[in-house]
């Protein structure tokens, strides 16, 4: 296992300092703000110590209140709101400086049969023909990237174009994607842990499916943007060590928040994950010849 994993697994597992009261950390104490699958995976986590493990989440409903703050802990309180005979329900706060800063709702389910469909996952080139994103970016850049995406313990290919190749050939302007994703290592056989880990990485391309659209970059200085609320569904059991494919598009963008709407599905082609969330993209405009 990689160093970078191995802190990604110990940022996930949190400290219980009392009942139903759990304290998590950030990785970088340099960023601005904590990142949004970070928080969101944490909360998972907390939810999922006070759950039945025969009981799988089979979704989470969240909204990023304020900015997390990386330079000191994240408390996460947990409210046991329903425990049932096929569901349970759990309410996390996450709190910072005494204020709420994250809200999360899960929904727990006791496997049962019922009726199956899905999907079809589009053709898209294996993993293995895709270049990887962070390769793309120094190549785009011309610069050495940062730390956190030279060592990073995900795994991430964009199928098209990623943002900074967007920003320069308007010819790869499109509000959908594809993204083959994984953690790199293997990992523990922990359904709650897999679930997490994807939760967590969720947050790092949906959207770009509009700054893509735009022509914008969140390398190019004047683009902004943080996570306004996040919805997950789990249809099916997935190793998040072995390859998704995110399929991505982004409806509508209006006043400043886009819409970003995501499918993952295994190498196999079940469609295994459905995700939707509202971000918020602000671009300061690009200063006049005059000026």
């Amino acid at each position: 296992m990689s160093d970078s994993l191995a802190r990604l697994l110990d940022l996930l597992d949190l400290e219980q300092i009392e009942e139903n009261i759990f304290r998590g950390r950030s990785p970088d104490e340099t960023v601005q703000r904590v990142f949004g699958g970070q928080v969101a995976g944490q909360a998972l986590v907390a939810a999922g110590r006070t759950v039945p493990s025969d009981r799988l989440v089979h979704s989470l409903h969240a909204y990023f209140i304020r900015p997390g703050d990386p330079s000191i802990p994240l408390v996460y309180t947990v409210d046991r709101v329903r425990d049932g005979r096929s569901f349970t329900t759990r309410r996390v706060t996450a709190i910072q400086h005494g204020k709420v800063i994250f809200t999360l709702s899960a929904s727990f389910h006791h496997p049962e049969p019922g009726f199956e469909h899905a999907d079809p996952m589009p053709d898209v080139p294996p993993p293995e023909q895709v270049r990887g994103n962070a390769e793309r970016m120094a190549a785009a850049t011309g610069a050495p990237l940062p730390p956190h995406y030279r060592d990073s313990p995900i795994d991430v290919r964009s199928v098209g174009a990623i943002s900074i190749e967007a920003a320069r050939d308007p010819a790869l302007r499109t509000s959908r994607g594809q993204v083959w994703l994984r953690i790199n290592g293997e990992l523990p056989d922990d359904p709650l842990l897999h679930v997490c880990l994807v939760t967590y990485v969720s947050d790092l391309t949906l959207l770009d499916t509009v700054l893509v659209r735009h022509g914008v970059s969140w390398l190019d200085g004047r683009t902004s943007g943080a996570s306004l609320d996040h919805a997950m569904w789990f249809h099916r059991p997935f190793r998040a060590d072995q390859w998704l494919l995110y399929v991505l598009d982004s409806p509508v963008a209006y006043g400043a928040r886009g819409l970003a709407r995501g499918e993952m599905f295994t190498a196999n082609g079940d469609l295994v994950v459905s995700v939707v969330q509202e971000g918020l993209v602000r671009a300061t405009p690009k200063p006049s010849p005059e000026g």
